[in-house]
């Protein structure tokens, strides 16, 4: 199975069971300062849980930096 994180391919032999799943999986222990987005469509925090994942979706996750 297959996701589309920030524009690179990613293989799953099981794809994680939600989105929340997922970003524990690539940004561990993070969860202020990010923005995600499925399909074009940004999913708020409170959403995560809820949102399944499909074979081929996209996922474009945006993270706050600070700099001076």
């Amino acid at each position: 199975m297959e996701l589309t994180i920030n524009h690179t391919t990613k293989t799953f032999e099981v794809l994680p069971d939600n989105l929340e799943a997922l970003m524990a999986m690539e940004i561990p222990g993070k969860k202020k300062g990010i923005a995600v987005a499925l399909n074009n469509r940004i999913i708020p925090l409170s959403d995560w849980a809820e949102t399944t994942l499909k074979d081929k979706d996209s996922v474009l996750i945006i993270t706050a930096t600070q700099g001076g």
